[in-house]
Parts: structure tokens; C-alpha cells; sequence
């Protein structure tokens, strides 16, 4: 955290005893920057370049963040989505140096110890994960890791929020996997997953001592398997201010998007139609949301619901389905209204549903890649012409690259160019008879680091709904489509610093809105510039 590499000073030479270890010639921050992109840019590929900035985070953080923040738009697809994915599957054959704190089951007896050590006292924001679901690649054990890390490089590159801040932690309970258990170069526990009783009674070990270690810190759940990760936000959301990116993070830029998207199509909010498929965590989270915002609009619950198609692995969600939880039934659709719908192997699929819903906006969170195929895409897109609706609304929001449900190359050539498209993980621009397209990456970094800047600000004792929903409007209120028509759905990445302060502001008001802000007014204000970390390098002086 300390180290400047070069750039220590003569008279921080002479302090620290440094000369004869480094070179003469005293450096700057601007030139390390210079030296490291040459080298980032030199290497092969995007793991390389991964793994080159892992090793530069364990050595030089300042210098690490001060790559990011100046070449975000570069560096964002390669220290988070998507490469972050194989980082994930090759973690143990990467690992160099410990970062966070890995708690596992063997160990749970000892997590007050380990937590309790003075090195972690600063800290303000937790990311955890017990690697079950890392993006749409599964079960990845220990490797999951990279998550948590990742997630919180970004709260200081883009929230601004200070490195010491911030701790990663990994609940290691085990994994189903067997490539990763059966890998000799495997760093974490060799068991089978750890679940039920013992599962939960070893989480609710953690969530004690960190309650009782800092009362008021932000926990963040990241990347817990469907049956889990509902469950342990409804637990947990009360004892500590909490949210899960997965479910609401990726809700809020879901639906920014679609208010992004509104402004293009012309068709009113309370008049679009919803098909989402992956109807898991994530997608339930977005229609949620979604339901809410058509709600604030002045549709009744009842007529926001019926706006929603909700298609999962056994197709269309229709009442009386086996397996449907009371979460998601307020969704299904009725059994009379679907009676003469076709059906396959596994009841109502999705090309079905798009010829009879007709919807106007598609939404993909299945990590199916592919599975927005031409004859789908072309269904809608056609039966949004009959009705004199001329631009669909797709998003394939799956990550990584490889699951996405549909390249945008594909879409436009599929709708004759007038598709909306936002996608989960990164795409160039696209070129369609003559005219380029900029693709929004409706990327979650757009929301959760301003989501924690202005949960710790005010120091929220909880995360509402409403802060869920201020963070999407006031994401939307950038969109370049509210001057422009044409342009991306989202600001450019370059622009994510900003967009986390105009977030943090918007949830931390609303925090404060609700009654649920400890830190208050122009305090509050003071608290979020108060919070904002620059990677500069300060000047060291030995103490005394």
C-alpha cells in the first residue's frame, strides 16, 4: 500500500534507507504509468494482462489504481468482466501473494481471531463470496476469490473509496467441482460443498463476528448460488446494511438502461412489455425492480405484473408450476391465458412466448450463450412492426463474452439495424449499412461503487428498495440518449468516476429521505468528498 517504487523522493531515500536498492534516477507517477502501460499493452492476452495486474496490485497499489482510473475503458474488461471469469478458473495456478481473508469451514472456529487482527481495523466495506455461481461459469471453490477482489478494486478505482477500506473475503465451504479439487496446484479446502444446517450456522458465525467487530459495515454478497443468495440477503439486510450485487446491482443497470431505452423508442414506460429469460436471483431482482419503477409511473401491482413473461429452464413461469417459490409465482402467468400456447419437452420455450407476448423488451441473465437465435430475434422484431413499434429493446445481460445470449453484430443484422442493444459483457462498435453503433456494456461497475460510496457516507443502517431504485434513475439521467436518440444507452466508461459520485449522492439522499442515514445533510456531503481517495503518492516522513 506504501510502496512508490521509483518515485520515493531523495530525502525519503535517506529515511527509509533505500538508496543502493533502487536506481538514481527519482520517477514519477505519470512515467511508472507510462512504463506499465507499455508493458500492459506488450503482452499477449487478456489473462496475461490480467495476471500482470494482479502481481502490479500486490506490489504497488497506487501505482495499480492509477492505472485504472486512467485508462478505464481499457482496463475495465480486463481486471473485472470478463476476463476476471478465467482468473476465477486458473485462480490457484495465478496465486502469488494472500490478499483478503479466506474463511474456511475447518476454520470456522477461528474467524473472530482472524478478523480480529489489527490490520483490519480501518475497514468499512466486505465483499464475500462462497464461489457456488462465479458469473455464468459455475461452481469455482476457492478460485472465487477473484470476485471479491475484483468487486473491490473497482470500489476504489470508480467509488473512490480508500484500498484499506475494503476486505475481501472468501467462505470457503468446499466445492462440487471436481477439475479444481483434482488440480494439484488446488489452494483451497478439498471437500465436497458444505450445505444445510452446518452451511448456515457456519455463515451466521460470520455475519456475528463482523457485526460485533464493525457494527456498521457494508456487506455486499457476491456470487452465491440462486437457492442461497435470496435467502442470506432477506437474512442478513436487517443486522447489517447489505445488498447483492447480482440480484440488485444488476437490477439497477438493467433498468437504467431500459429508461435509457425508453427515450429512444418513444413507447412509454407503462406500456412496455418484458420478456426476461433466466429467472433466477438476477432476473427475479430485475423484474422486481422493474415492477417498481412501472408501479411509480401510475400502473396498479397488478397491471405491472401482468407486463412480465417469465421464462426459466422449464420455459414460461405459469401458475401452478412445481418448484415455483412465492417469490417468483407473482409472476407466473395464468394457466387459461396459456392454454392453447405450444409447448416442448420442457413446457412454454422462448420462441414461443415472443410470438405470443410480443414484447418490446427482451432480456437475457441465463448464461445461455446463444440462446437469443435469429428465428427469436426475428419473431419479435417482426411482431413489433405489426403493432407500428419499430425498435426492439434486446439485452443479452449474460457474462462472461462466452455466455452472452446474443452478439450485437447479430441483432442488428437480424433487425435490419433497428435494435436497442446493451449487453452484459464488452463489444466493440458495430458498423450496420454504413453507420456505427456504439454498445452500451450495461455493466454493474456503472452502480454498485457508487452504491457503497453513499451507503458508508451516510452510513445507512440499511439498503432499501428506494436506494436501489435512486441509484438506477439517477444512472438513467446520464444516459447520452436524454440529449441524443442516437447515442448509447450509458455514459462512456471513461466517465464511471463521475457516475459513482452522482450515484453515491442520489442513494445517500435517499437513505436520508427514508430515515435511514446516520450522517445527514451537509455532513454527508463532507463525508462523500471526506472518502474520496486519489492514487497519488503522499510524502513519507520516518516518525520519530
Amino acid at each position: 500500500m506504501f510502496n512508490k517504487g521509483t518515485a520515493f523522493s531523495e530525502s525519503e531515500r535517506d529515511a527509509f534507507s533505500l538508496h543502493g536498492l533502487l536506481p538514481p534516477q527519482v520517477g514519477t507517477l505519470d512515467q511508472q504509468v507510462a512504463r506499465r502501460m507499455k508493458a500492459f499493452r506488450a503482452l499477449p492476452d487478456d489473462f496475461a494482462r490480467y495476471t500482470f495486474m494482479r502481481d502490479l496490485q500486490d506490489v504497488n497499489e497506487t501505482l495499480f489504481y492509477a492505472l485504472i482510473t486512467r485508462h478505464v475503458e481499457e482496463m475495465l474488461p480486463v481486471v473485472y468482466t470478463p476476463t476476471v471469469g478465467e482468473g476465477c478458473q486458473r485462480f490457484s495456478e495465478i496465486w502469488r501473494k494472500p490478499r483478503g481473508v479466506f474463511l474456511s469451514y475447518p476454520n470456522q472456529d477461528r474467524i473472530k481471531t482472524i478478523l480480529g487482527h489489527p490490520r483490519y481495523d480501518g475497514v468499512r466495506c466486505i465483499v464475500v463470496s462462497d464461489g457456488e455461481r462465479i458469473l455464468g461459469l459455475g461452481d469455482q471453490g476457492a478460485g472465487g476469490m477473484g470476485i471479491p477482489i475484483g468487486k473491490l478494486a473497482l470500489y476504489t478505482a470508480l467509488g473512490g473509496i480508500h484500498p484499506l477500506s475494503c476486505l475481501p473475503v472468501f467462505l470457503d465451504v468446499g466445492t462440487d467441482n471436481a477439475e479444481r479439487v483434482n488440480d494439484p496446484l488446488y489452494v483451497g479446502w478439498r471437500h465436497e460443498r458444505v450445505r444445510g444446517e452446518a452451511y448456515d450456522k457456519f455463515v451466521d458465525e460470520f455475519v456475528r463476528v463482523v457485526k460485533k467487530r464493525w457494527p456498521h459495515v457494508l456487506l455486499q454478497w457476491e456470487d452465491f448460488a440462486g437457492h442461497n443468495a435470496a435467502r442470506l440477503l432477506e437474512r442478513y439486510r436487517d443486522v447489517l446494511p447489505s445488498f447483492n450485487d447480482d440480484i440488485q446491482g444488476t437490477a439497477a443497470v438493467a433498468v437504467a438502461t431500459v429508461l435509457a431505452a425508453v427515450n429512444v423508442t418513444g413507447v412509454p414506460l407503462t406500456s412496455q412489455r418484458f420478456v426476461i429469460f433466466g429467472f433466477g436471483a438476477a432476473g427475479l431482482g430485475i423484474a422486481e425492480l422493474l415492477r417498481s419503477a412501472l408501479v411509480r409511473a401510475g400502473l396498479s401491482d397488478r397491471e405491472a405484473r401482468e407486463r412480465f413473461y417469465a421464462v426459466d429452464k422449464d420455459g414460461l413461469l405459469i401458475e401452478g408450476m412445481d418448484g415455483l417459490t412465492k417469490d417468483r409465482s407473482g409472476f407466473a402467468r395464468k394457466r387459461k391465458e396459456t392454454r392453447d400456447w405450444q409447448r416442448d419437452g420442457r413446457g412454454v420455450g422462448l420462441l414461443e412466448v415472443v410470438r405470443r407476448a410480443r414484447p418490446t423488451v427482451l432480456l437475457g441473465v441465463s448464461g445461455q450463450g446463444g440462446a437469443f437465435g435469429e428465428e427469436i430475434v426475428r419473431a419479435m422484431a417482426d411482431g413489433l412492426q405489426q403493432q407500428g413499434v419499430s425498435r426492439p429493446v434486446i439485452l443479452p445481460l449474460s457474462n462472461p463474452t462466452s455466455r452472452c445470449e446474443a452478439t450485437p453484430t447479430d441483432l442488428l443484422a437480424w433487425t435490419d439495424g433497428r435494435a436497442i442493444v446493451g449487453t452484459g459483457s464488452p463489444f466493440g462498435p458495430v458498423t450496420f449499412a454504413g453507420q456505427t453503433m456504439q454498445i452500451a456494456q450495461t455493466n454493474n461497475s456503472y452502480i454498485f461503487p457508487g452504491m457503497a460510496l453513499g451507503i458508508i457516507s451516510a452510513r445507512a443502517k440499511r439498503v432499501s428498495e428506494g436506494m436501489i431504485m435512486a441509484a438506477a434513475k439517477a444512472l438513467a439521467e446520464l444516459s447520452p440518449t436524454c440529449s441524443n436518440p442516437h447515442a448509447a444507452l450509458l455514459p462512456p466508461l471513461e466517465s464511471l468516476r463521475a457516475v459513482s459520485l452522482k450515484v453515491a449522492l442520489a442513494v445517500g439522499q435517499q437513505a436520508q429521505n427514508e430515515g435511514l442515514a446516520r450522517v445527514k445533510g451537509e455532513a454527508f456531503e463532507l463525508a462523500i468528498h471526506t472518502h474520496l481517495w486519489e492514487p497519488v503518492y503522499a510524502p513519507y516522513k520516518r516518525r520519530g
